[in-house]
């Protein structure tokens, strides 16, 4: 499957109005015009793509759906064939669904353990059309799509690690350097990093954990940094560099109780001939000052009742 990366993600939110003045003040990002079929939703550029990140109101805080990139018609085509010959269960989306996503075709689908995603082609975009929300150098989207995100699952799952590799055809790069068990995966066709989504393990729980998002400069990395403690938002991770990546970056947690990774790069990927098996998880810095699992995190049945409640 040639999937690019991470076009773009959904989440649903209780605290709509905090985003409101969060995202442009906090991280830069853009307020676009919502769609006339969803004009209560809060849409966020982080370039010239219409939108990355889209706050629905609701009651929970939670991931709604990731939208995964392919290059084109054909690929989009030969990946309904895929899912197809591995009676993944899909839903091809309508032409209001299509414009509040803003692209030409999409479909939706769910992995083995429940989490939403849809596949698409051809977002719309206009160029020069990004205005950062505050003075900021901008954001590294391309093919690097909106940035990577990590979410928790309740137990080890073979088929999920089956469907990962043989239907979405992701790349395995390796497992966290942390305490726990997390799995990072990358799509075909990014070589840029580690990874666009992993799976870590949190017994009886989901959700997400947090989202990593590639800013241009180190001084965007550091502006940000002063404004989250300015505004006393809470710390996961303090500045520092992972030992796995040239990557130096720091974690707060958002209004919804996820965390997001800001992160620039020192130097370019390395890439990874082998599979690395690091002993510790930062060569500086990183001190954890937070819980590493937000209340975004719960019990299945809390989080998504409509799936997993009785």
């Amino acid at each position: 499957m040639n999937i690019i990366s991470i076009g773009y993600i959904g989440f649903e939110t209780s605290k709509i109005e905090q985003w409101r003045s969060y995202g442009p003040e906090v991280m830069g990002f853009q307020i676009a015009p919502s769609p006339s079929q969803d004009p209560d939703s809060l849409y966020f550029k982080m370039d010239d793509r219409r939108n990355r990140i889209t706050l629905h109101p609701g009651k929970i805080d939670r991931l709604t759906y990731i939208g995964w990139e392919v290059r084109n018609r054909m690929d989009f085509i030969a990946a309904i064939e895929k899912f197809k010959q591995h009676n993944v269960d899909i839903t091809i989306g309508d032409q209001e669904l299509c414009e509040r996503r803003g692209v030409k075709e999409l479909i939706r689908f769910k992995d083995p353990v429940g989490y939403q995603h849809e596949l698409f082609y051809a977002q719309k975009w206009t160029p020069r059309s990004f205005v950062p929300g505050r003075a900021h150098g901008g954001f590294i989207c391309d093919e690097r799509g909106a940035g990577h995100v990590v979410l928790m699952i309740p137990q080890e799952s073979p088929e999920l690690t089956d469907f990962l590799r043989n239907v979405m055809e992701f790349e395995w790069y390796g497992w966290g350097a942390g305490k726990g068990k997390t799995g990072f995966w990358r799509s075909k066709l990014n070589d840029k990093t580690s990874h666009d989504i992993a799976y870590g393990v949190a017994p009886g729980r989901m959700g997400v954990q947090h989202m990593g998002i590639f800013v241009e400069e180190v001084r965007d990395v550091g502006e940000t940094y002063d404004l989250v403690r300015k505004k006393d938002l809470p710390l996961m991770m303090t500045l520092g560099q992972h030992t796995q990546d040239p990557h130096m970056s720091f974690y707060h947690f958002n209004p919804s109780g996820f965390a997001f990774e800001t992160i620039t790069e020192l130097e370019p990927w390395h890439g990874d001939p082998f599979e690395l098996n690091p002993e510790i998880m930062s060569v500086w810095g990183h001190e954890i000052v937070g819980p590493i699992i937000g209340p975004s995190v719960g019990a299945p049945e809390e989080v998504y009742p409509e799936q997993f409640g009785q």
